[in-house]
C-alpha cells in the first residue's frame, strides 16, 4: 500500500507539472497571437517604422509561432514601403519564398514585389539587380511569369529585354482578357516591333490594316528607317501617350490628334513631314 501511494504521489506530482507546463504553453500561444494581432492593425494603418520594429521583435520572440512565417511576409511590405529599404526588403521576401509553409497568394505579391523593387533599382542605376526580373520570366506562376516579361520590356540592354519576348507573344497569342494582350503589345512594341507586327499578320492579313512608316535621308537618297505595324496598335500606342508630351509635341508642330485624324480619312493618303534642317523627309500612311 505505501508503495501504491508513493506511486500515486509522483503520478500526481507529473500531472500537475504537466498541467502547469499545458498552461505555460497556451499562454505563450495567447501572448503570439495577441502580440500579431496589434501588429497587423500598424501594419493596415501604414506605420511602417512601427510596425517594423515590432515584428523584428516578435520573429526573434516566437520563432516556432504558427504566425511566424506571416510575421516575415509583413517585415518584408513594411521594408518595401521605406524609402531607400529596397534591398532589405528583396532579402526579405526571398527569405519568405523560401519558407515551406509560405501562403501561395502571398508568395506570388511577394514575387511580384521582388519584381517591382528590383526596377526600381535598376532604374537607379543598380543595374545588377535586373537578374532578379530574368529569373522570374521562367516562373511556373502566370501572373508573376506575365508581370516579370511585361518589367524586363523597359530595360534598355536589348539583350536583355529581347528574353521577354517569348512570353509576351504567347500572352497576346493566348490570353483572353483584351486589357493583358494590350499590355503585352505595347511591351512588344518596345522590344521588337517586327515580332508584333508578324503576330497580328498571321491572326487576320486580309482585316489588318498597317500603318507604315518610312525616314527618308534625302542627302544620300536613301530609307533610313522603316516599320510597319498594325493600325489598331498604333492608334492604341498614340493614344496612350500623356495629354502633357501631346501639348509638347504640339508646340514644335506635331499634332498627334490631327495627324490620326488625316490619316483615317483617306485610305493611302501618303503624310509627308519634311525637316530640311536634318536633310531627312518622314512619310506616314495607312493601307
Amino acid at each position: 500500500m505505501k508503495t501504491i501511494r508513493i506511486y500515486m504521489a509522483v503520478l500526481i506530482f507529473i500531472a500537475a507539472g504537466l498541467g502547469a507546463l499545458g498552461e505555460t504553453i497556451q499562454t505563450a500561444q495567447t501572448a503570439d497571437e495577441k502580440s500579431f494581432q496589434e501588429i497587423k492593425l500598424l501594419v493596415f494603418d501604414e506605420k511602417w517604422m512601427e510596425a517594423q520594429s515590432r515584428l523584428e521583435d516578435f520573429l526573434a520572440r516566437y520563432p516556432q509561432s504558427s504566425y511566424y512565417s506571416q510575421a516575415l511576409y509583413y517585415r518584408s511590405k513594411c521594408l518595401e514601403e521605406q524609402e531607400g529599404k529596397e534591398r532589405e526588403a528583396i532579402s526579405s521576401y526571398k527569405e519568405y519564398l523560401r519558407l515551406k509553409d509560405r501562403n501561395k497568394n502571398l508568395a506570388e505579391d511577394a514575387e511580384v514585389s521582388v519584381i517591382d523593387l528590383a526596377m526600381k533599382l535598376y532604374d537607379e542605376g543598380d543595374k545588377g539587380f535586373v537578374r532578379e526580373v530574368e529569373d522570374r520570366i521562367s516562373s511556373p506562376n502566370r501572373v508573376v511569369r506575365y508581370f516579370a516579361a511585361v518589367q524586363l520590356s523597359y530595360v534598355k540592354e536589348k539583350r536583355i529585354a529581347d528574353k521577354s519576348v517569348p512570353v509576351l507573344k504567347q500572352i497576346i497569342e493566348e490570353e483572353k482578357s483584351t486589357e493583358l494582350r494590350d499590355k503585352a503589345r505595347i511591351a512588344l512594341l518596345r522590344v521588337s516591333p517586327e515580332a508584333l507586327a508578324g503576330i497580328e499578320e498571321k491572326r487576320d492579313e486580309k482585316k489588318v490594316r498597317m500603318l507604315k512608316i518610312v525616314v527618308m535621308d534625302d542627302r544620300a537618297k536613301k530609307i533610313e528607317f522603316q516599320l510597319n505595324i498594325p493600325w489598331a496598335l498604333a492608334d492604341l500606342a498614340l493614344g496612350a501617350i500623356p495629354e502633357e508630351e501631346k501639348a509638347t509635341m504640339r508646340m514644335k508642330g506635331y499634332d498627334i490628334n490631327k495627324i490620326l485624324k488625316e490619316l483615317q480619312s483617306v485610305k493611302g493618303r501618303i503624310l509627308e513631314i519634311n525637316d530640311a534642317k536634318e536633310g531627312k523627309t518622314i512619310k506616314i500612311w495607312i493601307e
